[in-house]
């Protein structure tokens, strides 16, 4: 259960506050708290003198003038999106007016898999479909500045253009929404996979970073006992969905119920969602059979 995670809730970092993090990492959180977001979007700026700024955020006037301010006197070469959930990327508009720097991602806003009829994401962190990258990145290639070293790690899950950032120098993670310290992250077909997922949960694992610095909340710390963790709370969420499947559950919202008990009412439907993206995985493994598509409104039922 998530209850087993060393969660860490206590971040009280006031929004607009430039913070130093590491010698070449600083932070500013935007003012856009909810139960997505927690306290808000991290933003993170590294280097000093010429610098990279990594996620800026939701488009807020005040965060995007809080981030100029913070960067007042040098220069931004780069504006580094993990991933297009209008959270974390629609800022850069404005940044990249302010500074001329050129924009850097995986690529545009896409669906993990084909989108069925009618299908919508309902989540309030849906995604950007206006970001488009200047420069293009994938697994593996390196972005580099004065002083600091980002080498992308593609970790498709959350979102299928999700990368990860490794600052090599400070010998650190940028983990977006991937892994975060303060909750379990959202995988919420169609934007999300759940197999995407958990595989680059696995592919971390191989990873030697103590620290992660996530898109929301404090740092993660022992980061890959913390993604043991993470891997081992979606196999037992695996686990407890075929429970319930082998108890005549058959729908996502009887299965919301009987797992998440006492869950905040304003989270149910990314409970749901997350439970699909579970249910799309254990169908396409042959463990569990639906009715049709794997979708919001199925039925379901274990294979036997």
């Amino acid at each position: 259960m998530s209850e087993d995670i060393p969660f860490d809730r206590k971040f009280a970092v006031p929004a607009g506050q430039v913070e130093q993090v590491t010698p070449r990492v600083r932070r500013i959180v935007a003012p856009n708290p909810s139960p997505f977001t927690f306290t808000g979007t991290c933003t993170y700026i590294v280097g000093h003198g010429t610098v990279a700024i990594i996620d800026p955020g939701p488009d807020d006037p005040g965060h995007v003038a809080a981030l100029l301010e913070a960067v007042r006197g040098e220069t931004v070469s780069h504006i580094v999106v993990t991933h297009t959930h209008r959270d974390h990327s629609p800022a850069s508009a404005a940044v990249q007016a302010a500074t001329g720097a050129r924009t850097v991602g995986e690529g545009p806003h896409r669906p993990a898999r084909a989108l069925h009829i009618g299908e919508i994401n309902p989540l309030d962190a849906s995604g950007d479909a206006a970001f488009v990258p200047d420069m293009a990145m994938a697994d593996g290639d390196v972005l580099s500045g004065a002083g600091w070293t980002l080498t992308a790690v593609a970790t498709p899950g959350h979102t299928a253009n999700h990368l990860a950032f490794a600052l090599r120098e400070d010998d650190l993670l940028f983990s977006g929404d991937h892994v975060m310290a303060w909750a379990t992250t959202i995988v919420a077909p169609p934007d999300g996979s759940m197999g995407d997922y958990v595989r680059s949960l696995e592919k971390l694992l191989q990873r030697s970073e103590p620290l992660y610095l996530p898109g929301h909340g404090g740092p993660v710390r022992d980061a890959p006992a913390f993604v043991r963790d993470y891997l081992d709370h979606r196999h037992a969420r695996e686990a407890a969905i075929m429970r319930g499947l082998e108890r005549d559950a058959r729908t996502i919202p009887d299965l919301v119920r009987g797992i998440y008990i006492g869950l905040d009412p304003r989270l149910v439907g990314a409970a749901s969602l997350t439970v699909l993206a579970h249910l799309e995985d254990m169908v396409g493994k042959g463990l569990v059979a639906t009715d049709g598509l794997a979708a919001i409104d199925g039925t379901f039922s274990p294979v036997r």
